[in-house]
């Protein structure tokens, strides 16, 4: 059997619970996990924690092979060694001694499956009793005495020319069980390296780990994922559906401007099977009329004490869908949270800086009430994203 571990425990001094801080709207410990799960070569993974509200989190994943292990308090504490929770885990659990066992770092979500099913290939290829993963740097390096450690500075080599050197990323090991009784280490005997991407050599520590991560992140493995398949189009109003202005009679009647191409849109998503929705801060009778028009499945307006993405979440668990089955267009700071998290958002011309920065969002050509939304719908059904 192939177990994985991931130590996450609550202390975090430099990032108060980072573990489950929102990382690429998820919480950082999520992508790992996920990873592990899509993974043929892990049987079960072990997340070890101290801590309830870490428990929680995890528990809500849903993941299949994911299960929870309580660990010592003193094995959780700002001196404890990983190795130390790993041999306490180790000694507890009825394992078997040819047991495979990966320890995996949640510091390092850019890790993917293709890594812990080839670092696997490569462990078993290679006959080897354990392994690391590591990053190639071209970095010239040097003593403290001034003398270079990994070249000579008088025949200075072209960086393409030049070999560099294998780091230690800290992103996953593997070890047996029974090597690790023995040596009491993560490593031991015979070991092999898994060379990962450069990119992957971030490990999050500090605040400015996370956004370069998050960065690499999106550039790197996010954005290179096939587009879910929509089944839920969410709409904003102000400056979406209308162009943002408000319009008022002399009897302090007020009006909104709507564009028929956009109603036309709303019309195609149904005939295709996709169930659609407003999700609004405002409360007027102008919208209630306009959904209804539109023969909308969902209309929120008001909202309360509650967010958008927190309507959008009870709207999919309605749906048995999940987030990365929604698409959803906004302009204002109010729909940054939900833009970040659903499988395809956009913004109108005239969205604000704020959200037209959002990583991979569709920015669109024309400006709210001008048909941007049918431009979004047209965009969708175009590229064949409904499921």
């Amino acid at each position: 059997m192939n177990i994985a571990f991931v130590p996450v425990r609550c202390g975090s001094k430099s990032i108060p619970f980072k573990n489950i801080r929102e990382f690429c709207s998820k919480p950082l410990v999520y992508w790992n996990l996920e990873a592990l799960q899509n993974s043929t070569s892990i049987d079960k993974v072990f997340v070890a924690t101290d801590c309830d509200e870490i428990k929680s989190v995890v528990n809500s994943f849903g993941f299949s092979k994911v299960e929870v292990y309580d660990r010592d308090i003193e094995n959780a504490n700002d001196t404890a060694s990983t190795e130390s929770v790993m041999l306490e885990f180790v000694n507890k659990q009825k394992l078997d001694d040819n047991d495979l066992f990966f320890l995996v770092q949640a510091t390092s979500p850019l890790t993917q499956t293709k890594d812990f099913d080839k670092a696997l290939v490569k462990l078993k290829s290679n006959n080897s009793d354990s392994l690391l993963s590591c990053v190639r740097t071209k970095r010239f390096f040097w003593n403290s005495d001034s003398t270079p450690l990994n070249y000579d500075f008088k025949s200075r080599p072209r960086r393409q020319d030049f070999d560099g050197l294998l780091m230690e990323n800290g992103a996953f090991y593997i070890n047996s069980i029974k090597n690790i009784k023995r040596d009491k280490n993560r490593l031991s005997g015979d070991i092999a390296i898994y060379e990962m991407e450069e990119f992957t050599a971030i490990e999050i520590d500090e605040e400015d780990d996370w956004v370069v991560a998050e960065k690499m992140m999106y550039k790197y493995v996010l954005g290179n994922r096939k587009k879910p398949k929509i089944k839920l189009f969410l709409s904003d109003v102000d400056g979406t559906l209308t162009d943002a202005g408000m319009f008022y009679g002399e009897n302090g009647e007020e009006f909104k401007k709507f564009n028929t191409h956009d109603g036309k849109g709303f019309e195609l998503l149904r005939n295709a099977g996709i169930k659609t929705g407003i999700i609004t801060s405002e409360n007027t009778k102008i919208v209630e009329n306009r959904a209804k028009k539109l023969k909308v499945d969902y209309l929120y307006q008001g909202l309360e004490h509650k967010g958008k993405l927190d309507i959008a979440k009870e709207i999919c668990q309605k749906e048995n869908i999940s987030l990365d089955e929604v698409a959803y267009i906004g302009d204002d700071v109010n729909c940054k949270e939900l833009l970040q998290s659903v499988g395809v958002s956009a913004c109108p011309k005239n969205a604000l800086n704020e959200i037209k920065n959002i990583p991979n969002i569709i920015k669109l050509s024309k400006s709210g009430g001008d048909g941007a939304v049918r431009e979004f719908i047209e965009e969708i059904l175009m590229k064949k994203m409904i499921g």
